[in-house]
């Protein structure tokens, strides 16, 4: 009886340690599923971050693109009018008046004489252009930085994954 008693405690004790043991590994597994399932949710995160952050430099790209264009055609276009006037072929004409100047429409007594149309003078041409280009660069500058702002700063990405 008392072996009998001993090999049914022992059973028992086996069976308490497989138990133990058992419990033991359900818990690691349960633990190891948690972190995997936590890893595919950062994961998943990353990859929506990464989708976004390609197209938003995409779109940055096209944007610049699509401003350095327009300032190589307004400079393009510039540089013609230039060639242009330096070759006479137009002039740059100046919107003027001589408030000043008294002119007598009689005809006894001499007037100012008809000079014609206001022009810039060959030595001013050159300041002409430069700030025709500095004010096309400034303008696609600003455009572009606007533009920048309209696309990125007010669309604020949703982004699923985890959150922490």
């Amino acid at each position: 009886m008392r072996r009998l008693i001993q090999q049914v405690l022992g059973a028992l004790l086996l069976a308490g340690a497989t138990w133990l043991l058992f419990d033991r590994v359900l818990e690691q597994r349960d633990t190891a599923r948690s972190e995997r399932d936590q890893a595919q949710d950062e994961a998943a995160g990353l990859r929506e971050a990464a989708r976004i952050t390609g197209e938003r430099l995409a779109q940055a790209a096209a944007l610049d693109s699509k401003h350095t264009q327009e300032l190589s055609n307004v400079l393009k276009n510039n540089q013609v009018l230039q060639r242009a006037v330096d070759l006479r072929d137009q002039r740059l004409l100046v919107k003027a008046s001589c408030p000043n100047a008294a002119v007598r429409t009689d005809s006894a007594g001499a007037g100012v004489a008809d000079a014609g149309t206001a022009e810039l003078a060959a030595d001013a041409r050159p300041d002409y252009f430069t700030l025709r280009d500095q004010l096309a660069l400034s303008r696609q500058m600003i455009l572009g930085l606007q533009e920048r702002e309209r696309s990125f700063c007010t669309n604020t990405p949703t982004t699923t994954g985890a959150t922490q």
